[in-house]
């Protein structure tokens, strides 16, 4: 009998990482025999976006400060597997690295949290809203212009406990992450995908991997929900077609009916007063090819209004 070696996890220390990380590891404890709960363990890394939580993630390395020190420790093999909010991940995958496998997404739409106001539409004028999303705070303004969006960071706890203590009227947070902590019933109100268009992945798990490490692939693939791949490849396609980054207001959003995958996207200008919006659709096996042309008709309609990264 061969020993069993135990299987690492890395992940994010927040209460919504471990979750997430959690959710993977009985995934895998059902699908793989070869594992028991004692056989997968979970290790905590801390990143960069942890550890400076009172600065903009823009100034400290951009979309990258979740993911880096995480994918630094499964280049090294010091672990086996990397989870990730897939919305955290950069445009361009890490060389040596790869997401094989996603989980069944969550409910991709963002929520509406106050305690002082059931709804963003019934908000005092002047109200004042915390988000630390580029993306949100251009559409918020889009759907009201007498608001004060405002950044804040902190895991999720930490922005209801801000709430709570009045330092604002409201706030947004991804649905996706409230339901995974069972914190719903937070949620005043709900955004429709036509209000706020969700940033791409928002609400799906990546499992990372080394691209060399057939045993891991072999082992995550039986986990991996093929319709979620597929729509977010189209997605991240999109993502990498406009060079899209923590500062890139872009919304985009893919769904299968039957083999069609059809792609929503929208992209706000630089100083946040315009917005593009273009929509396409095709056969589910041509998903990448189809966020690239996405990507590419966006940058047309923006013109000299959207400059993408290094420009």
């Amino acid at each position: 009998m061969t020993e069993k070696k135990n299987f690492l996890i890395g992940s994010r220390g927040s209460q919504l990482s471990l979750a997430y990380s959690g959710h993977v590891k009985n995934l895998l404890l059902k699908t793989n025999p070869q594992f028991d709960s004692s056989s997968i363990q979970i290790k905590i890394i801390k990143t960069t976006g942890d550890i400076f939580q009172n600065k903009k993630i823009s100034d400290i390395g951009g979309k990258g400060v979740f993911s880096k020190q995480i994918e630094d420790e499964l280049l090294d093999s010091k672990i086996d597997l990397a989870v990730h909010s897939l919305k955290d991940l950069p445009s361009k995958m890490t060389d040596g690295l790869c997401v094989n496998a996603v989980i069944k997404r969550n409910d991709p739409r963002d929520a509406f949290l106050s305690y002082s106001s059931k709804s963003f539409f019934e908000l005092k004028s002047q109200s004042i809203i915390g988000t630390s999303s580029f993306r949100r705070k251009a559409q918020l303004n889009f759907l009201r212009n007498d608001i004060n969006i405002v950044s804040m960071r902190g895991n999720i706890d930490t922005r209801i406990a801000k709430l709570k203590n009045k330092e604002f009227d409201a706030i947004v947070l991804s649905l996706a992450g409230l339901n995974m902590l069972n914190l719903e019933n937070e949620a005043k109100e709900v955004f429709t995908v036509d209000q706020m268009l969700p940033a791409v992945g928002q609400g799906a798990i990546a499992l990372q991997s080394r691209i060399d490490d057939k045993k891991t692939l072999n082992i995550v693939k039986m986990v991996n929900d093929e319709e979620t791949y597929c729509c977010i490849q189209a997605e991240r396609a999109l993502l990498e077609a406009i060079g899209g980054d923590c500062d890139t207001a872009v919304g985009g959003l893919a769904k299968l009916s039957n083999e069609t995958i059809i792609l929503k996207s929208e992209l706000f200008s630089n100083d946040g007063n315009k917005k593009f919006v273009v929509e396409n659709s095709g056969h589910f096996k041509e998903a990448r090819e189809i966020g690239y042309k996405v990507g590419e008709e966006l940058l047309k309609k923006a013109g000299s209004d959207y400059k993408t990264q290094g420009n």
